[in-house]
């Protein structure tokens, strides 16, 4: 279970299933790279901290890691999904230091590249795109920062919401009698549909998701209404 993906199954599904996402959480970051780039302060974000910078460079390094995202013009439409993206990654970082930290390791943080890489055809692929919004390669030390800190949120949420969601064996059952036969006969007619034996851990596993998503659709609804947000171009934005 990846719960970042998890937490941002309602913004973004451009990957794998249901809860599939790639994305970053940054701190507050600017032009760290060692080519020399003019960035631009898109927005700031303050959940009970001090604020928040999003730049323009923290779209671009998102977007990166969709392999489906053009990045020479980037669509206004997506800049502005990938901002709201963005502002509730900085909102559930900010939160999340509230709670003593749990530090990543490097097997985590490499584990977390390697997942990363499994969604572009080759790593020269990947890293062409890194390049393409300041990163060297795979390696760099500031991309390597930012995994770390996509790690730590994964944790946090792991823990805050993914811990304590209990699925009954009730539960199970009802949704494998008025939804997973019914699914399964519609897909596959004819076929012997699994026993609920058989199906039981991939419905509690469907079942605990959706909680979880649940959960954390109401915990950002609120942490947003009390969130200070100031977004400087609403109409997303021109290049630095």
């Amino acid at each position: 279970m990846n719960s970042v993906t998890q937490l941002f199954s309602r913004v973004l599904r451009p990957l794998g299933r249901a809860v599939g996402c790639l994305l970053l959480a940054t701190g507050c970051l600017l032009s760290l790279h060692a080519q020399e780039t003019i960035d631009r302060t898109i927005a700031t974000v303050s959940a009970g901290g001090l604020p928040q910078l999003i730049t323009y460079s923290d779209l671009m390094w998102q977007l990166a890691l969709e392999p489906d995202a053009p990045l020479a013009n980037p669509d206004p439409a997506r800049l502005q999904q990938t901002l709201r993206r963005v502002i509730e990654l900085r909102i559930i970082e900010q939160e999340a230091k509230k709670l003593p930290a749990i530090a990543p390791t490097k097997k985590e943080v490499d584990e977390e590249v390697k997942r990363l890489l499994a969604f572009f055809p080759t790593r020269g692929d990947f890293e062409t795109r890194l390049q393409a919004v300041g990163f060297r390669a795979a390696d760099d030390e500031q991309f390597l920062q930012l995994i770390e800190q996509r790690v730590a949120i994964n944790k946090y949420v792991n823990f805050r919401f993914y811990s304590f969601v209990v699925v009954t064996t009730q539960e199970i059952a009802v949704y494998y009698k008025e939804v997973f036969v019914p699914d399964a006969q519609r897909r596959s007619p004819g076929q012997i549909v699994p026993t609920l034996e058989q199906a039981g851990k991939e419905i509690e596993e469907e079942l605990r998701q959706r909680r979880v998503a649940s959960d954390i659709d109401a915990f950002l609804e609120t942490a947003r209404e009390r969130a200070e947000i100031v977004i400087l171009y609403p109409d997303l934005p021109p290049r630095p």
